[in-house]
């Protein structure tokens, strides 16, 4: 579903908030517990093949097509466990931690690719009026539930951490608080300085501190620099509206992950990037992964200001990354897919470090 996101923010938005005011706070009734199942183990090995992909949760043909082409390059060389980077169930989330669109959009396309999934919650994982406004924050605590029903779906809570060893250690953040299109501005807890954002940017600067792991790598779903059509933090749609334009998202970046880890990977604009680290991002690399079932056709930023020097960037195909990780190096792969057969073709390989 495509959505004209300027229209809708800058005309829409004050009509939602009554409604979503009414369903955003903490007061959400918590789900029955769920049957624990067995999790899937992470490798805890020097060398690591990483699945990356976002953006994936439609159930719909591109969707399978690839995961598809996952599935033949996992054939030939296994991965160790993937990262998806949001907006995991299309087009407006789950509605309870049993909702059949998990088998739909996740456990059907995804089978045979049996290893774990960190997962990242999405503004489309949060939706309340309209599909991806990020209105409905509690939404996604249906995803976290999910987590003890799935071996492969590892969402334990809304922000967490994953060390592998000390050779990487993977820094989930949930920013969907400060980019929601329809901001709680009624619910405090949710507010860009309340009680959810400020414990989470604590936790974040102590779990940064404290980790002892060579590779340190923060993901998102919201990017905080892109070349495609959302554009980067603080400049979200080529807005500015407070705080929609994801000003809040681009303070807490350079507050609290710029300098610390080596990269940021994101989701959100449907293309692949690999953007090149600046003076300005103290040396962090953004990359953006979410074409694992749309595409952007081509839509991207044309504002010079807002484009980022890059190493790659496709606008225009299906596809998804490859990190390889040891002590010494961090190796990426891009690959595109073609639709119709679900065939992995190799686009971009580099060594970042």
């Amino acid at each position: 579903m495509n959505i004209d996101r300027r229209g809708f923010l800058t005309g829409a938005t004050a009509a939602g908030i009554a409604t979503v005011a009414a369903t955003a706070g903490p007061g959400w009734a918590e789900p029955a517990p769920a049957p624990i199942v067995g999790k899937l183990p992470f490798p805890d090995a020097g060398e690591l093949r990483i699945l990356v992909t976002g953006d994936a949760g439609t159930g719909a043909r591109p969707q399978w097509a690839v995961a598809d082409a996952a599935r033949a390059l996992h054939a030939e060389q296994p991965f160790s466990f993937a990262l998806g980077l949001g907006d995991n169930v299309y087009e407006q989330g789950p509605w309870s931690d049993d909702d059949a669109q998990f088998s739909a959009k996740f456990e059907d396309p995804n089978h045979d690719l049996d290893f774990p999934w960190i997962m990242v919650q999405g503004n489309h994982d949060n939706s309340s009026i309209l599909p991806g406004d990020g209105g409905w924050l509690l939404r996604g605590d249906h995803e976290v539930a999910y987590h003890a029903r799935s071996p492969r779906w590892f969402m334990p809570s809304r922000y967490y951490t994953v060390p592998i060893g000390d050779l990487v250690e993977f820094f989930v953040l949930d920013l969907n608080p400060i980019a929601a299109y329809l901001p709680p501005v009624f619910a405090p807890y949710w507010a860009a300085d309340g009680q959810f954002m400020t414990e989470q940017a604590a936790w974040l600067d102590r779990a940064l501190d404290e980790s002892t792991a060579k590779w340190k790598i923060v993901c998102t779903h919201h990017p905080y620099l892109s070349n495609g059509s959302h554009g980067n933090a603080g400049q979200y749609e080529g807005l500015s509206i407070d705080p929609i334009d994801g000003r809040y998202v681009k303070d807490f970046f350079e507050a609290h992950v710029l300098g610390r880890a080596q990269f940021i990977l994101s989701g959100h604009d449907h293309c692949l990037q690999v953007l090149e680290p600046t003076t300005a991002t103290k040396g962090t690399r953004q990359i953006g992964s979410g074409a694992a079932a749309k595409t952007n056709s081509g839509a991207h930023a044309t504002d010079p200001a807002r484009i980022t020097p890059a190493l790659f960037e496709n606008f225009t195909d299906l596809g998804f990354m490859v990190l390889n990780l040891t002590r010494s190096a961090a190796d990426l792969s891009v690959y595109t897919v073609d639709l119709p057969t679900g065939q992995p073709a190799s686009a971009f390989q580099r060594r970042l470090v």
